[in-house]
Formats: C-alpha cells, structure tokens, sequence
C-alpha cells in the first residue's frame, strides 16, 4: 500500500518584523522616558525663571533707596535719619562712619533678600512638588487601568481588554501586549473547557454502559460463583474508574475562578457534608464531633459542599482503628471564615505535608493503591478554595493526625 504525502513544512517566519523597524529611530518615538524627561525638565526650567524673576525683584526691591540717600551734606554736615554721624567730627571720621553706614545697609539687604528668597524657594518647591505629582499621576494612569484589568480578569473574565489609546510609547505597547496574552489565554480556557466537556461525556458513556451491563449480569440467580465474584470484582474496578473520573473533571472545573457568587453558610455546608459521612465513621468506629458557627461566604455552594466532604471523609478513612474522632468547626476570625477539620490518626511528618495535596498522592505512596478513594480529595480541596479566592492549610497534630484549616473571605 502506497504511503501517503508528507505534509508540506511551515514557512519560515519572516525575519523582519515591523516592530523592530520602529525601533530604529528610539527618539521619534514618543517613549514615556522621553514625556517624562521634557515633563519635569519642562518644569524645573519654569521654576527656575520664576525663582530667578522672584529674587530679581525682591532685590531690586531691597536696595531701592529712593531718590535721596540715606545722608546728604547741609551746610557743611553730614546728617542722615538712618546713620548716626557726631557733629563736629573731622572728614576722615566721616568718611569712617559713611562706609560703616552703607555697609550696614547692604548687610540688612542682603538678609532681607534671603530670608524672602528662602520662602519663595520653599513656596515653589511645594508648588513644584505638588504640580509634578499630578502630572507624574496623569501620565502613569494607564499603568493603573493596566492594573485593574488585570485584576478583574483573574482567570475568569477573559474577555476584557484595555484597549489603551494615546501616543504608541511603553506603556501603549505593554497594553496590547497584555491584550495579546489575554486572547491567547482566552482561546486556551476556551478549548480546556470544551475538551472537559467532551471528555465529560466520551469517558462517563462507556463506564456506565460497562457498570449496566455488569449488573444486569450480576441480578442473574443462575450465574456461577465464579461469575459472580468476577463480577462484582469488576464492578467494584469499574465505579473506582467513575470515580477517578469525576474527581478529575472536577478538579479541572475548579481551577478556574468563580464567575458566579452566591451567600452560602459555611456552618451549613459543614453539616451536610458531616451527614453524609456519618454512615461510613460509624462503621468504622469514628466518632464525629461538630461546633458550627454561622459563616456566610460569597461562593458555590456545591464546590464548597465538596470541600469540606473531601476533608470529613479523608479524617474519618485515615483514622485509628480505636476510639478515633474527628473535630469539624466553623468559625468567624478577623473577617474571614474558617473551617476547621481535625482527627486522630497515623503520625504525619511535617516534611511530607505538602505532598498530601498533590493529585494520586498519599502518605508515604507515589500512585493510587488503596481502597480508601482515588487520591485527588484534597487536590481538588485545594483547587475549590483557590477558586475561591482562600486556601487551605495542613498541620501535623500532635499525637496523630492532621488539622486542615480552610480560609475563605467573606
């Protein structure tokens, strides 16, 4: 049989990139160093011209003496309002005491005019400084409309843009820039969910079709023995696989943030999940002991019912064979709302803590082989309390156990 034609290779990409030719001639471009430069080079150069007219002024102010000067000659003597001159005093006495008074007078001008040209400077510095900060805050503000979009998108809202416009400078080209990535990310949440949704559906399909049919097969009272252990040995591996299933499906849905919030009471949500494995600690012998305070959270109440489920059932499973417990709680601590699950059980290190929330792993195992679930309980824990906005934190117990301390805003 004939091969079939290799497909025809990509084109090289282009070397020469339009945006590489704009950069060729840097001072062209209105960059914001440039806007800067000529902003407060602009104003330090105006500041200046009025400083210098100010102390001009002021100085041609203090050594304007009028039309008379302060002695004059009557008759002979020297008088004058300002300077003291004896009379009777001989000419080099005069003209002793004349430049006493003149330099008298200039040392009184000179400190006029500095002490006036030291509040000027400080009046103008206030001015300056003020000036500047609002300039420097108008020609940032797109730094802070990159900031807030970036904040709203958070992984979930990836449909907005900044949509920047103005002079094509740094800040213009950090803009599209982030524009560009959030299409890219957009167009790549996108096809994740649709390949979860699809996988949703090709994977789920045939596990329940294989868990019908073993059942059907297993209802029949004439089967062999043989066939019906087999049976429920297959049973048994094929709703570990739904389970897997679902486990990986949520926890790819709950990486993502919350689009839509609803009040939901974090003391109910605990109780819930308490009912629900009440069966399972008394077969086991664990006892269950609850203190729920009121909680109200900004959240879903499914994952959040999945959260605290995951940790109550992980408590009640890797327990001790005697007179174990677990402790479930909810509480208000400095604006926050707090669940908090405790047990008893195996000595945990602190050093293999950490490993506990990542996906198939356990206490001293690397993969799933254990009976007790499909190891991404607190993986997806954690992706749920992510997703909304808190986190989750696991503390060795001291005697045994863990303590799992879920932190969410309210």
């Amino acid at each position: 049989m004939a091969s079939s034609p290799a497909p025809p290779a990509a084109p090289p990409k282009p070397s020469w990139d339009p945006r590489r030719a704009e950069q060729t001639l840097p001072w062209v471009r209105p960059t914001i160093r440039i806007r800067l430069t000529l902003l407060y080079g602009g104003m330090f150069l105006i500041a200046g011209i009025l400083l210098l007219s100010i102390i001009y002024l002021l100085a041609a102010q203090a050594l304007d003496v009028g039309s008379e000067l302060p002695f004059k000659i009557v008759r002979g003597q020297v008088t004058s309002d300002i300077c003291n001159f004896p009379s009777g005093a001989q000419p080099d006495q005069f003209n002793v005491l004349m430049n006493s008074c003149v330099n008298h007078q200039r040392q009184e001008a000179l400190d006029n005019l500095l002490t006036r040209s030291l509040f000027a400077l400080v009046g103008l510095s206030i001015i300056a400084f003020a000036f500047g900060y609002a300039m420097a805050g108008r020609v940032l503000s797109p730094l802070g409309r990159i900031t807030r979009t970036a904040r709203r998108v958070v992984g979930s809202d990836l449909a907005r843009r900044i949509e920047l416009d103005g002079p094509d400078d740094e800040l213009k080209e950090l803009a599209d820039t982030f524009d560009e990535m959030l299409e890219r990310l957009e167009r790549a949440f996108t096809a994740q969910q649709r390949f979860v949704a699809n996988a949703s559906h090709e994977l789920r399909t045939p596990l329940a079709i294989n868990r019908t049919l073993l059942e059907v097969h297993l209802s029949d009272p004439a089967a062999p023995a043989e066939l019906q252990q087999l049976g429920k040995t297959l049973l048994a591996t094929n709703e570990r696989s739904e389970q897997l299933v679902e486990g990986l499906l949520l926890l790819a849905r709950s990486d993502n943030q919350l689009v839509e919030r609803k009040p939901v009471d974090l003391a109910e949500v605990a109780t819930r999940a308490v009912d629900q494995a009440l069966g399972e600690a008394q077969q086991k012998g664990v006892e269950i002991r609850t203190e729920c305070v009121p909680a109200v959270v900004q959240g879903n109440g499914v994952l959040l019912e999945r959260i605290a489920l995951n940790l109550v059932q992980n408590a009640v499973r890797y327990n001790v064979p005697e007179e174990g417990w677990v402790e479930v709680s909810t509480e208000l601590q400095q604006g926050q709302a707090v669940l908090v699950v405790s047990n008893t059980g195996p000595v945990v290190p602190a050093y293999e803590v950490d490993n506990l929330f990542e996906p198939f792993r356990r206490l001293r195992t690397e993969r799933t082989g254990s009976d007790k679930g499909v190891g991404l309980g607190l993986s997806i824990a954690r992706s749920v309390a992510r997703a909304h906005g808190g986190r989750i934190i696991a503390e060795p117990r001291e005697g045994g156990g863990l303590v799992m301390r879920v932190t969410l805003p309210v």
